[in-house]
C-alpha cells in the first residue's frame, strides 16, 4: 500500500508528507530530530590502508561529518582485516571521545564472528531486499538477522539507546537477482523496509542509483526513486537515509545529485553520505561529499545530531556563534598533531 500511494504522488507530495514524519533513533547520538541532518562518514580505501582511511576520517570530521556513523566498505572480507578496521575505528572514537558509532559493512555472519572474538563492534550491517529469494541471494534470512541483532545487543555499547542495526537497500536488487517474482522495483523495495523495521535499526538507507541505468536509467528516475524510497520508509516507521548516488555509465551527473540532496533535505531525511570529493575510490561510484553536507545544512538551516554538534563546538571545529567550520590555526591541538602525523 505504501508503494502504491507513492506512485500516484507528485514530487511535492513526496516531500511534504515525508517532512511531517520523524523517526528518531539512538545509540551514542540521537538521529532523526527535526532541524537536523546527519551524515555517514565513508572513508573507503581500495586496499584498506590505515593511513588513507585515517586521513579521510580526519578530513570528514573537520567538515562536520560523521554523526550518523563512521562506516567503511572493506576491500576484503578477511576476518582479520575486518577486526583490525573495527579496532582502529573504536580507537579513534575513544581517543577523541566522539559521540558517534562505527561500522564495517561486512556480511552479518562476519560481524557475528567478530563479536564472538570480543572485537569492539557498534553497528551490525547487512544489505537486505524485499523478497525471501533476494535475501537468500545475499546469504541471509530472518533468523540470521535476528542472530546478528542479538549478538549486537549482547555488547551493550550504546550510551543513549540500543538501536544498532544498519541496513542498506536499493531499487533493483530483487530484479538483478531474478528474485522479484514479477513484482515491480518500488514494491519490492518497500517490502525491504518491513524487514528492517522488525529489528529496530539505527540507520537504513537506499543506495538509490548504485546498481546502474539497467534499473534506474537517468537522473530524473534516480531523483524520483530517492524521494519514493524516503517517503515509503518514513511512512513505515523506518529511520531513512539515502546514498544519493549514480554510476559512471548512467545518464546522470552531479547536478542531479544536488537536486535530490536539496529535495531530501527539505523532506527531512535522517542522513546522507559524506565521501572525499564525492568520488568513492574503492566502490567506483559518485555520491555526496563532505562539502555537500555543509551546503545542505547551511542552505536549509539544519544542524548535526545534538551530541555531535556539542562535540564539534568543544573541539573548536564549529564555533558556538554561527555553526560554521573553522580551519587552519583554529584547529584544536589534538587535530593539528594528527594532521602533522599524516603528512
Amino acid at each position: 500500500m505504501a508503494a502504491a500511494v507513492s506512485k500516484v504522488m507528485r514530487v511535492q507530495d513526496l516531500v511534504l508528507v515525508a517532512q511531517k514524519i520523524r523517526v528518531v533513533t539512538r545509540f551514542r547520538g540521537t538521529l532523526g530530530l527535526r532541524g537536523r541532518l546527519s551524515t555517514r562518514l565513508q572513508p573507503n580505501h581500495p586496499t584498506d590502508e590505515p593511513a588513507g582511511i585515517a586521513a579521510s576520517i580526519l578530513d570528514g570530521l573537520l567538515y562536520g561529518n560523521g554523526d550518523a556513523m563512521i562506516g567503511i566498505n572493506p576491500a576484503t572480507d578477511s576476518l582479520s582485516s575486518i577486526c583490525a578496521l573495527l579496532e582502529m575505528l573504536d580507537a579513534i572514537i575513544q581517543r577523541y571521545d566522539i559521540p558517534t558509532q562505527a561500522c564495517v559493512l561486512t556480511h552479518v555472519t562476519t560481524s557475528i564472528e567478530a563479536i564472538n572474538r570480543g572485537v569492539p563492534l557498534d553497528l551490525v550491517f547487512q544489505s537486505i531486499a524485499g523478497t525471501e529469494a533476494a535475501n537468500a541471494s545475499f546469504g541471509i534470512n530472518l533468523n540470521l538477522l535476528q542472530e546478528g541483532y542479538d549478538a549486537g545487543l549482547s555488547l551493550n555499547r550504546g550510551t543513549l539507546g540500543q538501536n544498532l542495526m544498519y541496513f542498506e537497500t536499493g531499487q533493483g536488487s530483487a530484479l538483478s537477482a531474478n528474485a522479484h517474482h514479477g513484482v515491480d522495483q518500488q514494491t519490492c523495495e518497500t517490502r525491504a523496509y518491513a524487514v528492517a523495521r522488525h529489528f529496530k535499526p539505527f540507520l537504513v538507507n537506499t543506495v538509490v542509483g548504485f546498481i546502474g541505468p539497467e534499473y534506474l536509467y537517468n537522473g530524473k528516475q534516480i531523483i524520483r526513486a530517492g524521494l519514493e524510497d524516503h517517503f515509503c520508509g518514513k511512512l513505515l516507521g523506518v529511520p531513512m537515509g539515502c546514498d544519493i548516488c549514480y554510476t559512471n555509465h548512467a545518464e546522470a551527473d552531479q547536478d542531479d545529485m544536488d537536486t535530490l540532496l536539496t529535495l531530501l533535505g527539505v523532506a527531512g531525511i535522517n542522513f546522507i553520505m559524506g565521501i572525499p570529493g564525492s568520488d568513492d575510490i574503492m566502490l567506483n561510484y559518485q555520491t555526496t561529499s563532505f562539502h555537500d553536507a555543509l551546503y545542505a545544512r547551511q542552505t536549509l538551516g539544519l544542524k548535526p545530531a545534538p551530541e555531535f554538534e556539542g562535540w564539534l563546538a568543544r573541539m573548536g571545529i564549529f564555533t558556538q556563534a554561527d555553526g560554521r567550520v573553522r580551519f587552519g590555526d583554529n584547529l584544536p591541538p589534538a587535530f593539528r598533531q594528527a594532521l602533522a602525523q599524516l603528512r
